[in-house]
């Protein structure tokens, strides 16, 4: 073993012995939810698996039923006495809410608890801080935690005093949250122009495949449905990262996709949506999810294995809403049907009970036959209304040829003795001005 060698390995072992252990974390939630809303049991479970995402180890959970949170703590003070000798005899050291709570709630909490106490909103952006790999994606986590924690730097509490340890402290932001509000404000307004100049970028790639003329899919849906298996088995890659976590993908993918022989398709893989998203989240992330509010399909992903599906898919359509694209065209595929316990593909009455009327299909994406069943939907959406012709433009002109480039997808070029042949896929409403140059 070389001497770079044992160095290197000798810095592992000091790195794992000096390694943090995960926090011990206390969940609590108050169960106001009313009818066809998710159950606090439901919630809080989710909770769990995003407090597991950020690294910490759950140790227990606190529900209160209550008409409305509390104003000063969020829970009442009984439930924060029965959770204070929890954490006590469980020796956590931080408490997860289930809800976005108020400055003042926060620091009362922790007085009270004497833990350190982060809400969902905080978790949420914790995670995204560790998975954003972009420079975009780190622009707009810093965006996001700015503007979160700036109300929060009043009375500063243990959250500040323990600055840059722990869940809910990490990320591009954790050294800005010492600046003064002045100064915060300014980076704010400093990232909001560097995102400003990405959303300029990003318009014009998509100006750009427009006059390409192929056609422009999203995946969209709750996180971990499965959208990042879905793109890399339908572009036959596996270069984008799909892992069975909450979040695993930030950065919108975007990749050229075979249907068949003829016919392509850039299909974008985008960030997971949740209930109880961040407003926040949602308006720094603004940049990257108009690659979907610019698609001409949206693909719907759901899980098919999860007894909340139809509470995903409605958290999902309001997040669509707030992004002006609830009213895309869109198709949904209920994926992981491997892990139900009857394969429910296309045909199949329960698979028809699960669309409930949707357009869309049953699937499982580790499923080849499942991928093709997809493609298959997808092309026939975008035959809608289309029609393939074989056109002679006569060489005078040339006018023409360019104006046909802009309306459709041109899939060959030859030339005879009378003029440019193209063949071509088009809108019916653009195709009857052309109809004269077609070649019977």
């Amino acid at each position: 073993m070389s001497i770079d060698e044992l160095e290197e390995k000798n810095a592992d072992s000091r790195m794992k012995l000096t390694e943090a252990p995960p926090e011990k974390a206390i969940l609590a939630g108050v169960d106001m939810q009313g009818p066809g809303s998710w159950s606090i049991e439901d919630s809080l479970e989710e909770l769990a698996g995003l407090a597991k995402t950020a690294g910490a180890s759950v140790a227990g959970q606190v529900i209160q039923r209550r008409d409305k949170p509390d104003n000063a703590l969020f829970l009442g003070k009984g439930k924060v006495a029965e959770l204070t000798m929890m954490a006590e005899e469980l020796e956590a050291d931080l408490l997860i809410l289930d809800d976005e709570i108020s400055p003042s709630q926060q620091r009362n909490l922790e007085a009270a608890t004497g833990l350190r106490v982060v809400d969902r909103t905080a978790l949420i952006l914790d995670i995204f801080a560790q998975r954003a790999r972009s420079s975009a994606g780190k622009l707009q986590v810093e965006l996001a935690q700015l503007k979160y924690n700036l109300p929060r730097l009043g009375g500063q509490g243990l959250a500040m005093s323990r600055l840059g340890g722990g869940i809910g402290t990490r990320g591009p932001g954790e050294t800005k949250l010492e600046m003064d509000r002045r100064r915060i404000h300014e980076r704010i307004h400093d990232l909001e122009s560097r995102l400003q100049k990405l959303k300029a970028q990003r318009q014009l790639h998509r100006l750009q495949r427009q006059s390409a003329r192929i056609p422009v899919a999203a995946l969209v849906g709750y996180t971990n449905a499965g959208k990042s298996t879905i793109l890399n088995a339908m572009a036959e890659s596996e270069e984008v990262l799909a892992e069975d976590k909450l979040f695993a993908t930030l950065d919108p993918t975007t990749r050229l996709v075979q249907l068949d022989d003829r016919q392509e398709l850039l299909l974008t893989d985008t960030v997971g949506f949740i209930q109880k998203l961040p407003h926040t989240l949602v308006k720094a992330f603004q940049a990257t999810l108009e690659e979907t509010a610019g698609a001409d399909l949206l693909i719907h992903v759901v899980d098919a294995g999860d007894p909340n599906y139809e509470l995903q898919i409605q958290a999902v359509v309001e997040v669509l809403k707030e992004i002006g694209a609830e009213d895309k065209p869109a198709v949904f595929v209920f994926n992981k049907a491997d892990k139900l316990p009857i394969l429910q593909f296309p045909g199949n009455q329960a698979a028809a009970r699960m669309l409930q009327g949707r357009d869309g299909v049953v699937i499982s994406a580790k499923d080849q036959a499942g991928i093709q069943v997809l493609k298959e939907k997808i092309k026939a959406f975008f035959a809608q209304g289309k029609l393939e012709l074989t056109l002679c433009i006569p060489y005078h002109e040339g006018n023409v040829v360019t104006s046909i480039h802009n309306v459709a997808q041109v899939k060959s070029i030859d030339y005879n003795e009378t003029g440019t042949v193209l063949q071509v896929v088009m809108p019916a409403m653009e195709a009857e001005k052309y109809l004269r140059y077609e070649l019977k």
